[in-house]
């Protein structure tokens, strides 16, 4: 802490003192233009994300703070996702899937993360997976008393009935 000049001065950490969310944010910045050629930053910045910014009930002062490290963090989870789920040079459903699980503990209600994991489940042939997302994805919405988004609903149908291509219409 540097020294208060004055018994009535705020005080305030040195510039020098950082934290995992600047970490990220550099981390993010500097690859999300990039494309996929910056997965590994990506990877690197969800890796420093633990659960939901300050927890379930944060202070009033907080709550900004948290929603604006929320998208951003969701941002992130759904570029990985999205670079990582389509057949390439950047194929690895993995790592896909990690993004979104970090994504969906920031935020559990986050709809577009639902779609690419049912993207991904989908691409994987794996149909139970598929199921299991649809079905958390109608119980988050059930409990917040809210209807799929039509997109939701239009990807569930296209994949369970076979109809059209999910992976192009990532989004």
């Amino acid at each position: 802490m540097p020294r208060r000049r004055a018994g009535d001065d705020p005080y305030s950490l040195s510039p020098a003192v950082r934290c995992d969310w600047t970490r990220f944010l550099e981390l993010a910045e500097r690859a999300l233009p990039q494309g996929p050629a910056r997965l590994e930053d990506l990877e690197k910045a969800l890796g420093l994300v633990r659960g939901r910014p300050f927890g379930s009930r944060p202070l009033p002062w907080a709550g900004p703070y948290q929603q604006e490290m929320i998208t951003r963090i969701i941002d992130v989870a759904h570029t990985v996702a999205t670079h990582r789920t389509p057949a390439g040079p950047h194929h690895d459903l993995s790592a896909a899937r990690q993004a979104i699980a970090i994504g969906l503990e920031a935020d559990p209600s986050a709809e577009l993360l639902y779609r690419d994991w049912m993207r991904v489940e989908h691409a994987a042939g794996n149909r139970s997976g598929l199921h299991t997302a649809i079905t958390q994805v109608q119980q988050v919405n059930r409990s917040l008393d809210c209807d799929l988004e039509t997109e939701t609903e239009q990807l569930i149908n296209d994949l369970l009935h076979g109809t059209g291509s999910p992976l192009r219409k990532a989004q």
